[in-house]
């Protein structure tokens, strides 16, 4: 029995330092600057091919009415015009005529909102657009193939957490009440599906002492505005990450347990829709969790993991390996946001971790 153990051991030593060895012409380095330190903040990638990157937090309980733009041509960011209301922990959703819808989120002080605006960037101009029937931040937002734009989840005032889900129309520039969840749900997961639903994973409600992790998954249809359960998950998962491949499939990745840094999880699953269950993944490289967007399916079928950790990892899902990105040892982490660039390169930008409050700090992984 010794010497089982020993082998065991011997393997897993070998998988580990397999997995930390940096991924072979690949690295992440460090870009210009932003003009503001954030965290909690949206990046949208423009048809332009600009990456627009709006609100944040800055510590403090101050949220940002700041907006910027990085030109992958001149390698650089630009000042915006300011949002309207400051706000992070919003959402930043891409609209079928290339405007970018801004969600609710927290203003300075915590107070949730129920504003909306629109980022157009043919004018780079923000304007007000309708408000949501609540008030929300920590929510998901997915749009969906009739252009509309499914808003889900979060927390509101009182730190009320909700099961509601609203749907934006840019038609009429309102949002108006969906079928709610099957449990009320923030730091989850939601992403849409090539048949057209929207996968919803994992999450929390409640805080501290009184919270509840779910393991639990559902759907939503948008033909008939409802939410129903599918598989669940292996393990409880919240402040975790998915992404959809290639094949149709979700690589759900990382998060955490009620404990935060100290339970953040190197594990993975993988949802099958066809089967309506998940399935266990590769093992991450690196533990990482409050990384949600940080996901990116690159376009030779791997899937880049940018936040969550000080190093980048890219996963190959065809022989079920993960390995460290060279170059990324400075990343902060936690709270990070991500954009495919055109050219193949992704931009990292700010975050915060890593005995680092939040960051103007930006990096492209180059491929």
């Amino acid at each position: 029995m010794l010497f089982f153990t020993r082998a065991h051991a011997i393997i897993a030593a070998a998988s580990l330092a397999a997995s930390l060895t940096p991924a072979n012409s690949a690295d992440v380095r460090s870009t210009a600057p932003m003009h503001a330190a954030r965290m909690a903040h949206s990046a949208t990638t423009l048809r332009d091919g600009r990456v627009l990157v709006a609100g944040g937090f800055t510590g403090e309980e101050q949220a940002h009415t700041s907006v910027e733009a990085y030109d992958p041509a001149q390698r650089r960011f630009v000042t915006l015009p300011r949002l309207g209301t400051p706000r992070h922990s919003h959402t930043a959703t891409l609209l079928a005529s290339g405007k970018v819808l801004i969600v609710g989120g927290f203003a300075s002080g915590g107070r949730t909102l129920t504003s909306a605006e629109l980022f157009d960037p043919a004018t780079n101009t923000v304007t007000p657009t309708g408000s949501l029937a609540a008030a929300r931040a920590g929510h998901l937002a997915v749009a969906l193939r009739d252009g509309t734009v499914l808003v889900a989840g979060g927390v509101g005032p009182d730190w009320q957490f909700l099961g509601s889900a609203e749907r934006y129309d840019p038609v009429t520039g309102r949002f108006s009440p969906t079928g709610a969840m099957t449990v009320p749900r923030e730091s989850h997961t939601a992403l849409r599906l090539q048949d057209g639903t929207v996968l919803i994973t994992g999450g929390h409600q409640g805080r501290r002492a009184d919270i509840t992790l779910y393991a639990s998954a559902e759907l939503y249809d948008p033909a008939n505005g409802t939410f129903r359960r599918t598989g669940d998950m292996a393990i409880r998962r919240h402040k975790h990450d998915a992404v959809l491949l290639a094949d149709g499939r979700v690589l759900v990745s990382g998060g955490s347990d009620e404990r935060d840094d100290r339970g953040a999880y190197r594990s993975t699953e993988v949802y099958d829709p066809g089967r309506g269950s998940f399935a266990a993944g590769p093992t991450l490289a690196l533990a990482r969790y409050k990384h949600n967007g940080s996901s990116l399916l690159l376009a030779d079928g791997r899937v880049l993991i940018a936040g969550g950790a000080p190093q980048a990892e890219l996963v190959d899902m065809r022989r079920l390996t993960s390995s460290v990105v060279a170059g990324s040892d400075r990343l902060t982490g936690q709270f990070s946001a991500s954009a495919v660039l055109r050219s193949g390169e992704v931009l990292i930008t700010g975050g915060y971790g890593h005995d680092r409050g939040p960051q103007p700090l930006a990096w492209l992984y180059v491929p």
